[in-house]
């Protein structure tokens, strides 16, 4: 049997100025109904990864990110679909709206040690590691 397609996503660790990151709840009928995520998304052929997160970030949450930089990038197997997860570390650009949920259920800032209690999505355990 085949192994299932890489597919490389983008996730942004949005700090403000307090360094808590924003995340965003997944809605209920989707692929991980419920759980908490770095925002972000499919990366688009022939898309660099930071155009897609900019882009992801402008239509999910309607506000603009500036990217501080890159966090290591890695593989996650869901059984399903394979991801390259491409995460960087942004902050909110000067005058940018503040984030919405226009596509999840709900936001939460959050400090860096409170992720930890929150209900992650599988792939985004390995970038608490690297901030």
């Amino acid at each position: 049997m085949p192994s299932p397609a890489l597919v490389p996503v983008v996730a942004a660790v949005i700090l403000d100025a307090a360094r808590r990151a924003l995340l965003a709840q997944r809605p209920a009928h989707k692929h991980l109904g419920g759980k908490w995520e770095f925002p972000g998304g499919k990366v688009e052929a022939g898309e660099a990864p930071e155009v897609a997160l900019v882009r992801e970030i402008r239509e999910e949450l309607g506000c603009d990110i500036f990217i501080r930089r890159a966090l290591p990038r890695f593989t996650h197997d869901y059984g399903t679909v394979v991801i390259e997860m491409i995460p960087f570390v942004c902050e909110l650009a000067p005058r940018s709206p503040p984030p919405h949920a226009r596509e999840h259920t709900a936001l939460a800032w959050a400090g860096i040690a409170g992720l930890k209690s929150y209900d992650l999505a599988p792939a985004d355990w390995p970038v608490l590691a690297h901030l």
